[in-house]
């Protein structure tokens, strides 16, 4: 009983952290070169409260994750399309799943 309340007490901030974290995973079109990868990569990395971007050439994969926000749909897609691409299919996961 005492570890469990040392535990909640101690470690806060990395409950809270797991809890408000969102991930979106976005199909891309378009996503032709490392080039291509490069310059999303730059646009989408100047986004408010955006602690990782990862993409995949070889799958046209875009993967986000905020940890402590909710990531706005809209201004990805948005940022994906001013970059010269087409976001084909847009995925939100929650990392409590």
């Amino acid at each position: 009983m005492h570890l469990i309340r040392l535990c909640l007490i101690t470690f806060p901030p990395l409950l809270s952290m797991t809890i408000n974290a969102e991930t979106i995973e976005v199909d891309i079109a378009g996503l032709t070169c490392p080039f291509c990868v490069h310059c999303l990569q730059r646009q989408l990395e100047k986004l408010p409260h955006i602690s990782t971007v990862d993409i995949s050439l070889k799958h046209r994969k875009v993967r986000i994750v905020s940890t402590d926000y909710k990531i706005d749909i809209k201004l990805i897609k948005n940022t994906v399309i001013n970059a010269g691409f087409t976001p084909v299919k847009i995925r939100t996961m929650s990392d409590e799943q």
